[in-house]
């Protein structure tokens, strides 16, 4: 009784959110949090839309979108070349190739009509993936063409 309940009261203090994240002061940890907090926000997109809530759902995949940015932003401005330092970058990388996955999962069991409230999110975090990974296999950031 003791351990699940230590074990839940330390999930609830990793599970901080985005505002815990945005106040790390270290950036590569920073992101980290932001990237755990946009698999838990995806989690919970999935548990709200089984309950049909699909505002909830709205609302998890913007927050899935917010900690995205922040994770692309906190890297960016921790001023390091992905190619040289990759570590932080890879991590992040296959974070996202992860979450690319369950965002599809999720859109397979989606309704067709529901699938449009995934579209932020999920052009979002293939660009960030994408970002990414062309910084550590090329050394320079994705161009527009």
């Amino acid at each position: 009784m003791r351990i699940t309940l230590l074990s839940v009261l330390f999930a609830g203090i990793a599970l901080g959110g985005l505002p815990e994240a945005k106040g790390e002061p270290n950036l590569e940890r920073r992101a980290k949090l932001a990237l755990e907090n946009a698999d838990a926000s995806l989690t919970g997109a999935r548990d709200a839309y089984a309950k049909q809530d699909l505002e909830r759902t709205a609302n998890q995949l913007k927050e899935v979108e917010e900690s995205l940015e922040l994770a692309r932003e906190s890297l960016a401005e921790t001023g390091k070349d992905p190619r040289r330092r990759p570590k932080a970058f890879k991590s992040g990388e296959g974070r996202t190739r992860e979450l690319i996955r369950r965002m599809d999962s999720l859109e397979n069991a989606m309704d067709l009509n529901d699938r449009t409230l995934l579209a932020g999110a999920k052009a979002k975090l293939r660009e960030v993936h994408e970002e990414w990974l062309l910084g550590i296999m090329t050394g320079r950031k994705k161009v527009d063409p």
